[in-house]
């Protein structure tokens, strides 16, 4: 093993291991309709695109977003509408968050054929801590790096240098496997990984804010996380190290 080409295979987490958009728009519907089920007066679609308006503006991750919803919908923060909002949010969020298909399988394979494994996340830790635990992934990764880790968001240098060096590996000796182009595949090429576009995970959301297709520059692209294994054979000139092999 410690000949072959490929060491270290790096992951993004959120729409590369876990769909997070499609949970995150699950979630941010139901606390819309709880808010209007406790009162509050307003059009469902309305609400959900100004919830993620201010998303947008404090990014994905910012936790007080229905208080300030609230505020600029009531002037101030109803406990009971926001309770509502909080309470539907999770149980959606926890219905919702799912691997996807194949990911358990292809992670089991790879650390059975002795690759170090690594998530390189721009989440706040403890955000990413949970969804890799709600998910049974936090005993999986040699290594996981987030925004906290690191004080830096891909296509920066450093989350991507702090990974290689944690990991003992060199540049052209791991991989990197993200759905978002200009961030996970741009950044992880300025410092000479190979790279992966997860295209399945790479959708367009209504209220999201990526629009339209562009070019990857990536070395693979992949519609299935399974097709993963064979890339890195590939990269590797070895036999098979997909499941059953």
């Amino acid at each position: 093993m410690a000949d072959r080409l490929i060491q270290a295979i790096i992951f993004d987490l959120d729409n590369t291991l876990t769909d997070f958009m499609t949970a995150k728009q699950n979630s941010i519907r139901a606390a819309v309709a709880a808010m209007i089920d406790a009162g509050l007066q307003i059009d469902q679609t309305e609400a959900t695109r100004q919830v993620f308006a201010i998303y947008k503006e404090r990014g994905i991750e910012y936790q007080s977003v229905f208080d300030i919803f609230l505020e600029q919908r009531l002037g101030r923060i109803d406990d009971r509408i926001l309770a509502a909002a909080v309470v539907a949010y999770r149980r959606a969020r926890d219905g919702s968050l799912a691997l996807y298909p194949h990911a358990m399988l292809v992670i089991n394979q790879l650390l059975k054929s002795g690759y170090q494994l690594a998530v390189v996340s721009d989440a706040p830790r403890f955000e990413a801590w949970l969804r890799l635990c709600y998910l049974g992934l936090h005993h999986s990764f040699d290594l996981v790096l987030t925004f906290d880790d690191t004080g830096h968001r891909k296509p920066r240098p450093e989350p991507f240098l702090m990974a290689l060096e944690r990991l003992g590996v060199e540049p052209g000796r791991a991989v990197m496997i993200g759905d978002w182009p200009e961030r996970d595949i741009e950044g992880a090429r300025q410092v000479g990984l190979r790279t992966v576009y997860a295209r399945y995970g790479d959708q367009r959301y209504e209220f999201g804010d990526r629009t339209e297709f562009g070019p990857t520059n990536a070395d693979y692209e992949i519609d299935d996380l399974l097709e993963l294994l064979p890339v890195i054979d590939s990269l590797n000139g070895d036999a098979p190290t997909s499941a059953g092999s």
